[in-house]
C-alpha cells in the first residue's frame, strides 16, 4: 500500500469513528457548508455552532439571506467579531442570487472569485459539497501536517503557505476529497491540539517525525509575529435624563465598519483632562444649556483584536438638550454594537434601571 493510501486510510478510519456531530455536516448543500465555512473563520466550534444555528434558520436558503437589510445581517453577527466576514457574506448572498440564480458554483476557479471566499473556503465547498480535489489548508492542517512530518517551515510565510498546500494535495484521498479534509481538520481539533496533544493515543504516533524528535511543541512554526498596536478611544456617551442617547455609524474602512458606536475621539494616549473631551464636544456639536462630562471607568478597558489593542474610556456626557437624531436606550437593542461597546451598555443600563 502507498505511504498516501495508509495515511488517508488511517485518518478516514479515525474520524469515522470519533466525530462530533456537527449540523453542517449532515448536508452536501453548498450554502449550508459556505455559511458554516464564513462562520467558522477565526471562530471557535464552541461559539461558532450556535451562530450556525441561527443564521441558519432565519436565512434558509441564499435568497432569504440575500434579502435581508446588512443591519439585520450584523446584528446576528454581534459578538462574532471580523465583522468584514459578515458584511461579505451579505454581499456574496445578493451576488450569488442576482447572477447564479441563487445556485453555487461547483468549481474552484469560480467560488474564490466571490467576495470573502479565498483558497481555503473555496477547497472546502468544492471538496464538501461538490467532490472536487481540492485540499483545505487552515490551523488544525498546518499543525497536524507539521508534526507528522516534521516540517519547520514557517506557516507564514510564501514558501510554507505553499509547501504545506502541496502536501496537502499529495495526501488527498481522490475517491472522497470532502471527508478526507474534515477529517484532516477534526484531527487536528481533537487530537494534535496546540497545547497538551494527544500524542499517546495518536494513530500516527508511529510515524510523526516531531514525536520521534520531541519537536511536538516547536511544530508548526511562526516567523516573527506583527506588532501589537495600541489605540486610545474615549467614547462619549450622552445621556439625556437616562432616557434619551446618540450613536452613529462607523462608515470609514477600519475596525468595526458599518456597525454603531458612540461619538468617539481617538488619542495618541490616554486622556486625563475633562477639558479635552469638551472641547471636542462643543466642536462636534452644537448644545445649548449646560452639560457634565464624567468619566465612567476610572482605568481604560482593555479590548485586544488581532493585531491591536485598543484602551477604550467612557466619558458620560450629562446634558440638558437633546443631540439631533438622538435614540432611546431600549432603541440600542435594534443596532450592531461592538462587543466592547455592547458590554458598556449593558452595564450602564443595568446600574441605572
Amino acid at each position: 500500500m502507498r505511504q498516501n493510501e495508509k495515511f488517508y486510510n488511517t485518518l478516514k478510519m479515525w474520524y469515522l469513528i470519533n466525530k462530533r456531530d456537527l449540523p453542517w455536516r449532515k448536508t452536501k448543500d453548498p450554502y449550508f457548508i459556505w455559511l458554516s465555512e464564513i462562520i467558522l473563520q477565526q471562530t471557535r466550534i464552541a461559539q461558532g455552532t450556535s451562530y450556525y444555528e441561527k443564521f441558519a434558520d432565519k436565512f434558509e436558503d441564499v435568497f432569504a439571506l440575500a434579502n435581508s437589510d446588512e443591519k439585520t445581517v450584523l446584528k446576528m453577527w454581534q459578538g462574532l467579531g471580523y465583522y468584514s466576514r459578515a458584511r461579505n457574506l451579505h454581499s456574496t448572498a445578493k451576488e450569488i442570487a442576482g447572477s447564479y440564480n441563487g445556485k453555487f458554483p461547483n468549481n474552484y476557479k469560480s467560488l474564490i472569485k466571490l467576495k470573502g471566499i479565498g483558497d481555503y473556503t473555496a477547497s472546502a465547498i468544492a471538496s464538501m459539497a461538490f467532490d472536487k480535489k481540492h485540499a483545505v489548508v487552515d490551523g488544525n492542517v498546518y499543525r497536524v501536517l507539521s508534526r507528522i512530518f516534521g516540517i519547520d517551515t514557517p506557516i507564514n510565510e510564501s514558501k510554507g503557505i505553499k509547501e504545506f498546500k502541496k502536501l496537502a494535495e499529495e495526501l488527498l484521498n481522490p475517491e472522497d476529497p470532502g471527508t478526507h479534509n474534515q477529517a484532516l481538520m477534526e484531527f487536528g481539533a481533537i487530537v494534535c491540539t496546540p497545547n497538551n496533544p494527544q500524542c499517546k493515543n495518536c494513530v500516527f504516533n508511529d510515524t510523526c517525525e516531531a514525536l520521534r524528535f520531541k519537536k511536538v511543541a516547536l511544530l508548526p512554526v511562526k516567523s516573527k509575529t506583527i506588532k501589537i498596536k495600541k489605540r486610545y478611544f474615549n467614547f462619549l456617551v450622552f445621556d439625556h435624563k437616562n432616557e434619551k442617547t446618540y450613536i452613529r455609524q462607523r462608515l470609514h474602512k477600519d475596525i468595526w465598519q458599518n456597525l454603531y458606536e458612540f461619538p468617539l475621539l481617538e488619542s495618541k494616549e490616554e486622556l486625563y483632562d475633562p477639558d479635552e473631551i469638551l472641547n471636542f464636544i462643543k466642536n462636534l456639536f452644537y448644545l445649548e444649556g449646560e452639560f457634565h462630562l464624567k468619566k465612567f471607568n476610572e482605568n481604560p478597558i482593555i479590548h485586544k483584536l488581532s493585531h491591536q489593542t485598543l484602551h477604550a474610556t467612557f466619558w458620560i456626557v450629562n446634558s440638558e438638550c437633546l443631540v439631533e437624531n438622538s435614540i432611546s436606550w431600549e432603541q440600542l437593542n435594534d443596532y450592531a454594537l461592538p462587543v466592547l461597546i455592547q458590554n458598556f451598555v449593558d452595564k450602564y443600563k443595568g446600574l441605572n434601571e
